[in-house]
C-alpha cells in the first residue's frame, strides 16, 4: 500500500518537472541533468564563418530526456516561443504538460477516431499532431502551423 502511495505521488509531481509546453516559452532550467544540448537551426547558414556570424537563425531546438527515457525536442523561435515539440521513447510523455493549453485539440483528435486503429494524424490550420508507436516505443510531433518559420517544413522536425 504505501508503494502504491509513493508511486501516485510520483505520477503527480512528474508534470511539475516537465519541459516546456507548444506555445509557450521554452524550458528554463539549464541546470537540470534532463538538458541535453540546444542548438541553433538554420538552413541558411553556409559554410563560411563570416555568414554564419551575421546569418540569423529562424529557431533553436533544445533536447532533453525525462525520468523514463522519453527523449523530448523543443523547437523554439528567435522571439522565444516554442512552435513544435517532438518526442520518442518507451512510453508516451505527460501530454498534458507537453501541449498545454492545446491538449483539449488533441483529446478531440483522439476522440474523432476508433481506438486503436492506427497512427494519429489529425489537426486543422492552428494545431497538427502525428503521434504513433507501439509497446515499449513511442514517437510524434506537435506543431503550430501558424508559427513555423517559412523555411521548415514538418518532416525536417526530427
Amino acid at each position: 500500500m504505501r508503494l502504491l502511495k509513493i508511486a501516485m505521488l510520483a505520477a503527480m509531481l512528474m508534470p511539475l518537472i516537465s519541459h516546456a509546453t507548444l506555445g509557450g516559452a521554452p524550458s528554463t532550467n539549464s541546470s537540470s541533468p534532463m538538458m541535453l544540448r540546444a542548438t541553433p537551426q538554420s538552413s541558411a547558414a553556409s559554410s563560411t564563418g563570416a555568414a554564419r556570424s551575421t546569418t540569423i537563425a529562424p529557431h533553436s531546438m533544445r533536447e532533453s530526456r525525462d525520468a523514463n527515457g522519453v527523449t523530448i525536442r523543443e523547437y523554439v523561435l528567435p522571439s522565444n516561443v516554442v512552435f513544435a515539440v517532438t518526442w520518442e521513447g518507451p512510453i508516451r510523455p505527460d501530454m498534458t504538460a507537453l501541449l498545454g493549453s492545446y491538449f483539449p485539440n488533441f483529446v478531440a483528435a483522439g476522440e474523432s477516431r476508433a481506438r486503436g486503429t492506427g497512427p494519429l494524424n489529425e489537426g486543422n490550420g492552428d494545431f497538427r499532431i502525428e503521434s504513433a508507436g507501439r509497446l515499449g516505443h513511442f514517437f510524434g510531433m506537435a506543431y503550430l502551423p501558424r508559427l513555423m518559420p517559412a523555411n521548415v517544413r514538418p518532416g525536417d522536425l526530427k
